[in-house]
């Protein structure tokens, strides 16, 4: 049987994708190339970072309190400096960062509205 082996992109709609590309270009640093996204590469990842696909239930409050279907989780090196730049860029940073043993998780809203999950992965055992 053929199987999913990983997620192969997050690809979402935006009133103005190449607005919304340069703010994540400037506040978080998301190396955007000319035809409008980026490839992460798997070697990239840091140390206790991975993908992962998990449903919601319908009425999750977890996506914030509107209608938004989806949340992209970014990994992050410093979930503290990420949070304040895109709060300067003019984010809207959403509750307190939380604490997990996988590490750290900080929330935003970004100019199209949307909330946006930060990961700090904690440190991986022996790395």
């Amino acid at each position: 049987m053929a199987k999913v082996v990983g997620v192969g992109g997050v690809f979402f709609k935006s009133a103005d994708p190449a607005g919304l590309g340069a703010w994540y270009q400037k506040w978080l640093g998301i190396p955007v190339e000319s035809w409008g996204g980026v490839g992460f590469q798997p070697g990239a990842m840091p140390p206790g970072g991975a993908t992962v696909w998990s449903p919601f239930p319908a009425d999750t409050k977890y996506f914030g309190d509107g209608a938004q279907t989806f949340m992209i989780n970014l990994i992050v090196d410093d979930l503290d400096g990420a949070l304040a730049q895109v709060k300067e860029g003019g984010a809207t940073v959403a509750g307190a960062p939380e604490s997990m043993e996988y590490g750290r998780f900080g929330w935003f809203v970004d100019p199209d509205g949307n909330r946006v999950e930060l990961w700090q992965p904690a440190e991986a055992p022996g790395a």
